[in-house]
C-alpha cells in the first residue's frame, strides 16, 4: 500500500461480494458491451452513431469500476467481528447513544466504508459519529460535530 492509498475496513462477507461484482463486471459486461461496440460498428459511420457512443461510455465507465475494485480489494483488511470486546466501541460494535439534549436514542453498527448502508443502521467508521464514538466505553459522553452544531450523546450500550 503506497502512502496515497487509504486501508478499507470490510466484513469477509463484504469481502466476498466485492469479488464476485468485479468477477462479473470483467466476465460478462466486459463481454456484454464489446458486443454492442461491434453491433454499433456495423451500423456504418461511427461519427454520428449513437449506438457506438453509449456502448464506449458504459465501456469506460465499467473499466473505471474494474479499478476501483481492483484498488478496494488490494486494500482491503478484513475486519474479525468476533475479535472485539463489549467494553470498548470499535469497528463492527452494535452501539446504543442517547442524545443528552433530545433524549432521542440511535442504535446502529459502526462499519466499514465499503459496507456502510445508513438506512439499515449500518454506518461508517468514518462518519462524524462513527468516528467520534469508537473507543469510547458505556457511560461515556461523546461530542460529535453535526450541520447543526455540537451534539452531546452518552453511550448506552456496546454489543457484537
Amino acid at each position: 500500500m503506497t502512502e496515497h492509498e487509504q486501508e478499507v475496513l470490510i466484513t469477509l462477507e463484504g469481502l466476498q461480494q466485492k469479488k464476485e461484482e468485479l468477477e462479473n463486471l470483467k466476465t460478462v459486461r466486459r463481454k456484454e458491451v464489446a458486443a454492442r461496440i461491434k453491433q454499433a460498428i456495423e451500423f456504418g459511420d461511427i461519427s454520428e452513431n449513437s449506438e457506438y457512443e453509449d456502448a464506449k461510455n458504459e465501456q469506460a465507465f465499467i473499466e473505471g469500476e474494474i479499478l476501483n475494485l481492483e484498488k478496494l480489494l488490494k486494500n482491503a483488511r478484513i475486519i474479525d467481528e468476533e475479535a472485539h470486546s463489549n467494553s470498548v466501541i470499535s469497528e463492527y460494535s452494535t452501539v446504543e447513544l442517547k442524545n443528552m439534549e433530545t433524549g432521542a436514542k440511535l442504535k446502529f453498527q459502526i462499519v466499514g466504508s465499503v459496507d456502510a448502508k445508513p438506512f439499515e443502521q449500518k454506518i461508517s467508521n468514518e462518519s462524524p459519529v462513527g468516528a467520534a464514538v469508537l473507543g469510547h466505553k458505556k457511560g461515556d459522553l461523546v461530542d460529535v460535530a453535526t450541520p447543526a452544531g455540537i451534539a452531546t450523546y452518552k453511550v448506552m450500550s456496546i454489543s457484537k
